[in-house]
């Protein structure tokens, strides 16, 4: 999977060219990971000279009328909330009950049923993106996603086939390293060594490849559009379209760098 600071630009960079928004409200939890990308998505709305008039920090899981209040009387084109479904859901559903109108958005921690079975018609039309695309979307799942439906009666959701393919990638690793360990138990770092040395490597998700970093070479974002409240329904959540980015690492390699 990508970057969340790639995954932050590659939402700004739809926000700005599909959406045509000219300002928004970027809200996030005070986590490492939801105020990261929504660092890194207010960064990127800023460079394309979108005006962002509110960058905001928030624990608050019951009550969002202190959050609310000021964002209702700036009435952005857009609210970006960096952080994860549950509470944001709880949010999303206020703010509508509230009067606002704004386009909502997220990253891959909205990809979540329970994203609909708490938000419900106030997520309807909601934007998100994602480092893991459904798992449809991959022809090399086919068998994966039978053999789960099989059995957990469900389809699969965010980061199954991106986890079923960690763990072949993992496997394939542990066997070059016991390998070059002439068949003795490899240690920790030859088989992180060896996962970063993985290269064209088949997976349910497809090929495969990591720059010295562990970073997948060439890794693509997803956009995504929630469809339906009904939870069940999570999973027909249709694709608006797909931002290849290389690593940061491999963009300096082909830059000559």
């Amino acid at each position: 999977c990508g970057r969340d600071d790639a995954q932050g630009a590659a939402g700004a960079k739809f926000a700005v060219e599909e959406l045509k928004i000219k300002t928004a409200f970027v809200l996030h939890d005070k986590t490492a990971y939801g105020e990261g990308v929504a660092t890194f998505f207010a960064q990127a709305l800023e460079e394309a000279g979108v005006e962002v008039l509110g960058f905001e920090g928030t624990t608050e899981t019951a009550n969002f009328d202190a959050v609310i209040t000021p964002i209702l009387a700036q009435e952005p084109d857009l609210v970006y909330f960096g952080g994860i479904y549950n509470q944001a859901a709880v949010f999303f559903r206020q703010a509508r009950e509230k009067g606002l109108k704004s386009q909502f958005m997220g990253p891959d921690g909205m990809d979540s049923s329970d994203l609909a079975k708490i938000g419900g018609e106030a997520v309807v039309g909601m934007i998100y993106t994602t480092t893991a695309g459904p798992a449809s979307l991959y022809p090399a799942a086919a068998q994966f996603i039978e053999d789960y439906k099989a059995q957990f009666g469900i389809n699969p959701e965010a980061y199954a086939a991106e986890g079923y393919a960690a763990t072949q990638i993992v496997i394939n690793a542990l066997v070059k390293a016991i390998k070059e360990n002439n068949g003795e138990m490899p240690t920790r770092a030859q088989v992180a060594a060896a996962v970063r040395a993985t290269e064209d490597f088949e997976t349910v998700i497809g090929t495969i490849s990591f720059d010295a970093n562990g970073d997948p070479k060439m890794a693509t974002y997803y956009i995504l559009q929630v469809a339906s409240a009904d939870p069940e329904k999570w999973g027909e959540n249709p694709l608006i379209t797909s931002i290849q980015a290389p690593s940061p690492l491999t963009a300096k390699e082909m830059a000559g760098n």
